[in-house]
Formats: structure tokens, sequence, C-alpha cells
């Protein structure tokens, strides 16, 4: 079997009709749009309409807000991912692990805001970190290998008030 001869199975598709081709067709003159309207011009979209009823996204009430302005952009790297781009030969153990060696290395793609250590998988090297963050559990993991975590303060993020001087 070769995979142009590959044919569907004997009226598992219907063909679809060609509307808009004569009143004889049963699909001529209106298309099968019916008569005038909204609907039956090109182009109409109106999802989530419930025909004046109030829709039931107004309906529900709403909980909850997101932060995402002014949420740290981190990425994460689990140490498991850390021991294998040691064993791979992709960081050199005795190095401080950061965010930038971590980019050059092709481990993440770009640093965003800083890099966050997770506990995933297991450590054997001793390893020096000084990353954005680091769970508990990673952080016991590295210290467990013998080595260090340093975590830098967190950023704090402030909204800029103008106050003019003469008030």
């Amino acid at each position: 079997m070769k995979l142009n001869e590959i044919t569907d199975n004997a009226g598992a598709s219907k063909s679809r009709r060609r509307v808009g081709r004569g009143i004889g067709s049963s699909k001529g003159k209106t298309g099968g749009r019916g008569v005038k309207g909204q609907k039956s011009r090109s182009g109409v979209a109106i999802n989530g309409f419930e025909g004046g009823q109030m829709p039931i996204f107004r309906r529900l009430p709403k909980r909850g807000f997101s932060n995402a302005m002014f949420a740290a952009d981190m990425k994460i790297v689990s140490v498991g991912t850390l021991q294998k781009a040691i064993d791979d030969k992709k960081i050199d153990g005795k190095a401080t692990i950061t965010a930038e060696m971590l980019v050059e290395a092709g481990i993440l793609r770009r640093a965003g805001d800083g890099v966050r250590i997770l506990s995933d998988g297991d450590l054997k090297a001793k390893l020096t970190c000084e990353v954005a963050g680091a769970s508990k559990a990673a952080i016991e993991k590295i210290e467990k290998a013998g080595g260090t975590v340093k975590v830098f303060e967190k950023v704090v993020y402030t909204k800029k008030v103008y106050v003019p001087k003469d008030a």
C-alpha cells in the first residue's frame, strides 16, 4: 500500500451541494438562507446572541481578577532538567547557574523576568544557583547534593502617581 493509493470508503463523504444555481436546484434563489434579514447577508457573526434574552455570560456571576499587567513572567526550570543539561555537557556544573547562562546553553528560549527552579527530577551534581525564585523542595534537593541557592529579592511593581509640586 502506498500513500497515494489510500482512498476513503465509498459513501463515506457526501459531496457538497452547490447553492444558488437556479430555482430548480432546490437551493437556488436565496441559497437556503431564507428571505432578507441580517442572517441572509454575508459577513454575519451572531455568536453568543440569544434573541434579546440576557446572554449567559452576563447572567452568570464573575469571580476573581487577572493581574497579568503586573505579574512577573517567570521561566520555569526543573532540577531534573539542570541535571540532564550537566550530563549532556550543555552547562558546566561548577559554574554559577544564572538565567543568562541557561539561555546561552539553549535550555531556555528567553530569560523573561527571571528563572524559578522547581523540584521535578533528581539531582546528583553540586550546583551554585543565582535565580529569581526556587521552591522549598528544589532548594532542599540542591542543598542535599551539596550546592547553594541564592534567590534575588522579588521585584515589586508600583503604580506611579503624578503629584504636582505646588500641591
